[in-house]
């Protein structure tokens, strides 16, 4: 039976009534997979007009309302039943937003915290367009930062966190709640050249064997320099990841939580030492965020490190010190989880580096002088 849309009116207050669509049989809204019967249009008629104003105030508002009428019908036939999402328009962007930050890594607890600034703690889906994303990328650029509010946030952090958000909206569309995808005519911030810091071998062996007031976060910091795993897949690593691989030795099977990657990786007998004793549940037990930062940076010190190196470092130092003993920049690109072998092509430019430092190295020239 095909659906009919009769345009009906309902009573309200002040003489007034409100003019809704009738749908029968009622329609399947997508959105809520229930039945809707009837639609408010916002619009109000007078039930008793008094005076030639209001009758023709009424004949315009009943034109309208036909016209609606008349779109719904056709729509109806069509079977495109766009027009339901109006309520969901009205929704709370912001509620939409934190429900991801238990799932994701801290960066997105920091975007909102910027984005719930910018828009003053209240934003709908509707509003949610190409010109409020092109201002909050103006206001990333020139933010301070929440925790030191005197600071300017760096460049680089506005990158990141713009690419967060951006990936926000990319799930926002997927999921339907945003009417266009609006990451097609939005500009991301690019990111600026910045020295990538890692270990060299000789101070890596230094680190490994100066001692650290906190066992478990030496051991997950060389497990990274032996591994490449970011902190945030360190944290979550979990003895059911770690599984026997088909050539005999042990793999992890794991999803990245940066990349959202599905990845097995085969993982070295001095890595898994630094695991300890097979158990359940978390492998590094005990980490906390907060370790890599004063106590990392003591523990450095004491192994007579003075370069600025993060926990981050320690992926770096397994990238270039796996290309410099030779391992091919592909392998060494699947190792990082990386989606392209470009992002990975940096470490190797690092290394040719230390190459044409090294060959610098000897100068037959000096060597003549101090002879002489």
């Amino acid at each position: 039976m095909a659906t009919k849309v009769k345009l009906r009116r309902k009573p309200i207050t002040q003489g007034r009534a409100t003019l809704f669509l009738d749908y029968y049989p009622p329609i399947l809204d997508p959105e809520t997979m229930k039945m809707i019967h009837k639609e408010y249009l916002g619009i109000y008629i007078f039930q008793e007009p008094q005076n030639e104003i209001q009758r023709e105030y009424n004949a315009d508002m009943l034109l309208k309302a036909e016209a609606i009428q008349a779109m719904r019908i056709q729509a109806v036939i069509n079977e495109e039943f766009g027009f339901l999402d109006k309520r969901k328009q009205k929704g709370d962007f912001l509620a939409y937003f934190r429900s991801f930050l238990m799932k994701k890594d801290p960066k997105w607890k920091m975007v909102y915290a910027h984005f719930e600034k910018f828009t003053k703690g209240k934003c709908t889906f509707g509003e949610v367009n190409v010109d409020l994303c092109r201002k909050f990328r103006e206001y990333l650029l020139n933010a301070n930062q929440l925790k030191f509010s005197k600071k300017k946030l760096e460049r680089n952090s506005a990158a990141g966190y713009y690419s967060t958000f951006r990936g926000l909206l990319k799930i926002a569309y997927r999921d339907k709640m945003i009417r266009e995808n609006v990451n097609d005519f939005l500009e991301k911030i690019e990111y600026k050249d910045v020295k990538k810091e890692f270990l060299t071998a000789e101070e890596l062996g230094r680190l490994a064997g100066a001692p650290c007031e906190i066992p478990v976060l030496k051991a997950a910091s060389l497990f990274a320099c032996l591994t490449g795993l970011r902190i945030s897949d360190i944290l979550k690593l979990d003895w059911k990841h770690i599984v026997p691989a088909q050539d005999g030795g042990y793999c992890m099977r794991l999803r990245t939580e940066k990349t959202e990657t599905e990845t097995t990786l085969p993982i070295s007998d001095e890595a898994l030492e630094l695991c300890g004793e097979r158990s359940t549940g978390k492998v590094f037990k005990g980490l906390e965020r907060s370790m890599i930062q004063h106590p990392l940076q003591k523990w450095l010190k004491s192994a007579g490190i003075e370069k600025h190196i993060t926990f981050h470092c320690f992926r770096h130092t397994f990238a270039t010190l796996q290309i410099a003993l030779g391992t091919d920049i592909f392998t060494v690109s699947k190792m990082l989880t990386h989606k392209n072998v470009s992002t990975t092509q940096i470490y190797a430019e690092l290394v040719n580096e230390k190459k044409r430092e090294s060959a610098n190295r000897i100068s037959l020239k000096k060597l003549v002088l101090k002879e002489d």
